[in-house]
């Protein structure tokens, strides 16, 4: 009996001692030391300074991420690796920013999975009638960057769902345009909502678009052109950051005497015959050329969005045999290329089902040429307007006739090649001229305080822009995603 008691005093004694010792412990750390840095050690630094001008890369490069964030980057000797980092080996690889899309739609997680698989770290997001709601909630996502409209009314505008706004923006056949107080009074508020970018529209006249452009540069928000009331030369003059669509900056060619009519009839007969005096300039005029010069001595920078126009320009392949086109749903596309040919639908009026099959064919056909004639017209100006050399900025305009989100931005890195761009200059153009241009300096370059998205890729993308898509490694905000499980993501 004396035994028990014995033990049962000792195994009081080890629970007193127990809780005595709990009691006194330090509490809990509530805020724990930060996880060990990522280094990528070994890889060639890709240059993209100065527009793509530069080519001071560094091989054997150290790069440094702690928190999302660059810390160091450089060489092996000036960049020492921290104690207990993790190390990738990168050596014989090559490193650059994650893509901007500079003009985009993302209306599911499935594009937003695309736009990630593709090397797209962040979008300039628009929602439109063709393009849809953005998708704000995707994860994984890119980064997004959102665009509103600005001065006009618009069904897809931000603002549309504030009881303030849902009335004053409601759209009718056309876009109207506001008054100056609810001009100013919108700015204010879409920039309240996060948004980074304003798109002037066609109905908005000279001077709305000078006031807009310098009240938004006021806030810190960018600027982008899609004139049609408003001459380009004055936009441009006024100092819009973008202009926008190969096929709408076009209009800087049309004489005055067809540019008066549009500020009342920007979507009618006048807009039409503006269009078609362009579609039939001789694409090496002179008038081409100094409009060129023009933009080229200016602060505009060109977002062409050739993706739009890539499936009906020569050398263009299927794009749904890309295997991020797994993760796209067609229904959330707008006129997307068929599956089967990669080509572009063009449907016939319901009145033709009752002629012969070979003239419904013929008709198809007769549209197609038509419309592959109109986009290499385009391209041809745009030749023409490359001579003078102005900045450049990729975006696809995904996802709309034939563009696919992710997958196009390396379209518009093709096509921007074909141009006349070195491979560097646009690579440049879809990571550090946003930075150059828009003051993003969040972005565009792996250097120490820009946010840690870096693309590691198998092959030399200075040689062959194609070797963009190579990526053997995906790092967003400092953390290293699985491609592959992005490829089964859900749409």
């Amino acid at each position: 009996m004396r035994h028990i008691c014995f033990f049962q005093a000792l195994i009081c004694g080890w629970i007193s001692a127990a809780v005595l010792a709990w009691s006194q412990a330090p509490p809990s750390n509530p805020n724990p030391a930060p996880p060990s840095e990522l280094v990528l050690a070994g890889g060639t630094l890709v240059d993209v300074t100065n527009w793509g001008r530069s080519a001071r890369d560094q091989p054997d490069s150290i790069v440094v991420i702690s928190e999302g964030k660059i810390v160091a980057a450089g060489s092996r000797a000036d960049v020492p690796i921290p104690k207990g980092a993790r190390v990738i080996d990168c050596t014989g690889k090559y490193l650059i920013p994650g893509l901007v899309d500079g003009f985009a739609g993302m209306n599911s997680q499935g594009q937003a999975s695309a736009f990630l698989y593709m090397g797209v770290t962040t979008v300039v997001a628009s929602a439109d009638d063709r393009r849809g709601h953005i998708d704000r909630n995707a994860n994984p996502s890119p980064h997004l960057y959102l665009l509103d409209s600005i001065g006009s009314t618009d069904n897809w505008s931000l603002l549309i769902g504030e009881s303030a706004w849902a009335a004053k923006l409601r759209e009718g056949a056309h876009p109207a345009e506001l008054n100056p107080e609810d001009t100013a009074r919108q700015l204010t508020d879409t920039a309240r909502l996060g948004t980074r970018v304003v798109l002037l529209g066609g109905d908005l006249t000279a001077p709305n678009t000078q006031w807009i452009i310098a009240h938004a540069h006021q806030i810190g928000l960018v600027t982008y052109g899609e004139f049609i009331s408003t001459p380009y030369t004055v936009g441009i003059e006024a100092g819009v950051d973008v202009l926008l669509h190969m096929s709408r900056y076009e209009l800087g060619l049309v004489p005055d005497e067809l540019l008066r009519p549009l500020v009342d009839d920007p979507y009618g007969s006048a807009a039409t015959t503006a269009y078609d005096y362009s579609m039939h300039l001789p694409t090496n005029d002179q008038h081409v050329r100094n409009y060129a010069q023009f933009i080229a001595t200016r602060h505009a920078a060109l977002m062409p969005t050739f993706s739009i126009y890539f499936s009906r320009l020569p050398g263009h392949r299927n794009l749904w045999h890309e295997p991020a086109a797994a993760l796209l749903d067609p229904a959330g596309l707008f006129d997307p290329p068929d599956r089967a040919t990669g080509e572009l639908n063009y449907p016939l009026p319901s009145w033709t089902r009752h002629l012969p099959a070979a003239a419904q064919r013929w008709m198809e056909e007769s549209q197609r040429k038509k419309d592959e004639q109109a986009a290499l017209h385009l391209w041809e100006i745009n030749q023409t307007i490359f001579a003078s050399y102005p900045h450049y900025l990729a975006a696809s305009g995904a996802p709309v006739m034939g563009s696919m989100p992710g997958i196009s931005e390396h379209t518009e890195l093709e096509m921007l090649v074909r141009l006349g761009l070195s491979p560097r200059e646009a690579l440049a153009a879809a990571t550090n001229n946003y930075a150059l241009q828009f003051g993003w300096n969040e972005l565009g370059l792996i250097a120490p305080g820009r946010r840690a998205d870096i693309l590691v890729l198998d092959s030399d993308p200075t040689t062959n822009v194609w070797n963009t898509r190579r990526i053997a490694t995906l790092i967003v905000d400092g953390n290293i995603l699985d491609r592959e499980a992005l490829l089964r993501e859900r749409k």
